[in-house]
Order: structure tokens, then sequence, then C-alpha cells
């Protein structure tokens, strides 16, 4: 096996108010702190719907089998399909300038031949497993960060509105047993009067066009006035930096949450995906765009921010006869922050020789996704290893949380 491991050190269901958000659900849950009650973390996880394609986003240029394999859509070192530069094996698509100023600045992490336990191809399954936390496909009603939440000590402070997730419906990462108030695309869901109450009152206060909006019933094709947003296969990239905008000023207020899911659709790129332009290098600018609106209205909370990017599965290893590739199994998480010890590849790179390929056809997974998630989660907001291998991802005591991924 061509081994090494990299550590770099040096539609009706369209968008609220046309930025791609057609359902906002918001959990109550406790307020985060620390056992002293002194930081104040923020915690943002962004799922890329469709299974983004970790070989174009973090391109293994110094592989030997990487160039021959995407033909007419590797990237290179130097000229006209240059990456941008990140530790002399892999290079960064040359739309993600934001990360690669952020990586530079030891605040941005890459983590490469990552997936879940899952190994068929399925998007729906795929997405289930990722959601969920669990070993395999199963009838679960709640997902790994509502459990998360609510394991979270609530220390002196009083229980506030601590979570908000951005999709087409709840995002299942964060379902749970919490009462939840969403915006659905054609009313406004109250599950809670006083809940209700609290957030019109606070967007009366802070942003009187969102709250007359709401008021006005909440229709969200009126709202949306702008093409298919985040609707799946949609995939705008605008609309990603104007969502991550939207949820980052709530997270900013004290009295909004802290804790946020944003949900993208369209990354199913099996035609047509391009090299250092195309459709994938338009999708991952705006997820770029999304990290610098993040890091921009955050301000000095930004030094206590992670933003983790997870995806169902990655894709084929080969390009496909329609200028595209097709489902595959690992792929990359990104994990970016004022709060990350960043400016590194993890990557146990599995090689892309034949032999080495899950199936013969897609890059092999040697890194749990989960223990990455775990990692964030024993870091950033202090979870304990017993709680994460049997409440937060069950059956999962053998994958033990990366270390150092937060300072």
């Amino acid at each position: 096996m061509d081994a090494r491991y990299c550590e770099a050190m040096p539609l009706s269901r369209r968008g609220l108010l046309g930025a791609g958000l057609s359902f906002f659900a918001w959990a109550h849950m406790p307020k985060i702190a620390s056992a002293a009650g002194r930081r104040d973390p923020r915690f943002l996880t962004i799922i890329l719907r469709g299974a983004m394609d970790g070989l174009s986003a973090v391109a293994p240029v110094a592989d030997p089998d990487y160039a021959a394999l995407r033909e007419g859509m590797a990237l290179t070192r130097e000229g006209e399909s240059a990456g941008l530069p990140l530790d002399g094996f892999f290079v960064l698509h040359p739309s993600m300038k934001t990360f690669a100023r952020l990586y530079a600045e030891k605040k941005g992490l890459v983590i490469h031949a990552a997936a879940t336990p899952y190994r068929e191809r399925s998007h729906f399954d795929g997405q289930d497993v990722l959601e969920t936390g669990l070993p395999g496909v199963g009838k679960v009603e709640t997902g790994w960060l509502n459990r998360a939440l609510l394991a979270l000590p609530k220390g002196e402070r009083l229980p506030q509105l601590g979570a908000l997730g951005v999709g087409i419906s709840t995002p299942l990462v964060l379902r749970g047993s919490a009462p939840v108030m969403g915006w659905a695309p054609q009313r406004l869901a109250e599950t809670n009067d006083d809940l209700a109450r609290r957030v019109l009152d606070l967007y009366t206060h802070r942003d009187p066009a969102l709250a007359r909006a709401l008021k006005a019933g909440l229709t969200a094709d009126d709202l949306a006035r702008g093409g298919a947003a985040m609707a799946p296969g949609g995939g705008n990239p605008a609309m990603m930096a104007r969502a991550a905008t939207g949820a980052a000023r709530l997270m900013m207020k004290e009295e909004g949450p802290r804790v946020a899911v944003l949900s993208f659709d369209g990354w199913d790129t099996h035609a047509n995906q391009g090299g250092v332009r195309g459709r994938l290098a338009d999708l991952l600018g705006g997820l770029d765009g999304a990290f610098a609106a993040v890091e921009r209205e955050f301000g000095e909370a930004w030094k206590e921010t992670a933003i983790l990017v997870i995806t169902e599965f990655g894709r084929t290893a080969r390009i496909n006869g329609t200028e595209g590739s097709d489902h595959g199994t690992a792929t990359v998480a990104f994990l970016v922050g004022g709060a990350v010890r960043g400016g590194r590849i993890l990557a146990d790179w599995p090689g892309l020789k034949g032999p080495h390929l899950h199936e013969g056809r897609d890059l092999r997974a040697t890194t749990d996704l989960r223990a990455v998630m775990k990692g964030v989660l024993a870091g950033h907001l202090g979870l304990s290893p017993a709680v994460l291998g049997e409440t937060i991802f069950p059956g999962s005591g053998l994958v033990k949380p990366l270390p150092d991924l937060v300072v």
C-alpha cells in the first residue's frame, strides 16, 4: 500500500428571504458554557448534500496515479490548472482562497480519505448515517448533534435558544426530543407559542424586515424570488454566503443560538463537474464565501469558533463519460475557525493505484469521520469520550476522538 501520513505544519421549497433558506428550525437547548462558565464557543456544522468530490477539493497532485484518473479535470502545481499550495503533496482548489488564507494562518484543517462507516452508494442512506451518527442505516429519529446538545452541562446559565438549523427541512442531525419551532415553506409552525413570541420579538428589534415577513405569513415562494436556491440539485453558490451571513448574525446575538447547522444541496456532480472552472468550482467558491461571511460577522467571537464541513460520501477516483464523477466512498472534511488548530492535512493516504482503491473505483477510507466529529465535540464543547461513544455515537466505543483538533 502506498501509504503516507500527511501533516502540513507551516421550487416551492426555496430559500427564505432569497438566501436559500426554506426552513429554519430552532431547538430549545441550553447555551454552551464551560465548567467555569467563562467560554462562549460557537459551533457550526455545514452539510454538503450530494457527495462532495474530495479529490477535486483537495487534490493529491503528488500521487503518481492522480493525473491519469482525472484526465481533463486534474489540478496541478503550476500552470493554468494550478491549485493553491498546501503541503507539497496536496493542493487546494483555486476557488477556495479564503480557506487557503485561513490554512496559512493555522486556522484551517483538512482531513482527507475520511468517510462514515457507510459503504453503499445511496444518498438517502448515506446522509442518514452521516446525521444520525449510527454505524449503519437504522430507524432513528434523532441526530448526533441533538444528542450532543442534550448531553452538555447546563452550567450556571438558564436554558436559552441554543441551536439553529437551516435546510429544506429540519436537518436530521439536529432532530430529537427537544421542542422545535420551524419556519416551514407555507406557514410558521409554532410548536411553542411562547418560543414563537420570543423569536418574533427578537426579530422585531434586530431585523424588522424579517419580522414583517414572518408576520406576513412566511410564503416561501414570495420570499425567495431568486431561482432554485438550495433546493435539491440547485446548488446556488451565492446563496451559501447569504445563508451563512444570516446564521452568523443570529449566533452573534446575546439571546441567539451558539450551535447551528447549514445544509447545502447540489453537490452530486455526475456530469460537467469541471476542473479549475465549472460547476464544482462554483460550488466550492460558494462554500469559501460562507467561511468568509462567518469570519466577518463573528468578529471577536471568531476566536472561539469551529466550523465543521462534512458530506455523505465521496466520488469515484476516475471521471466518467460525461465529464463528471459518480458516487464513491472517502472524501475530505474541513475544519475551520479561530479555535481550530490548523495549518495541517491529516491523511493516512491509501494511494490511488487500482488495487488500493475501494472496490477498484473509490478512494479508500482510512479515517472514520466519527473520529473527527468526536474530536471536535470533545475539544470544543467538552463532551467526554464515554458520552461520545455511548450516547452521541452509539456503538462507536472503539473509534477514538481525533486529538488536538481545536486549541
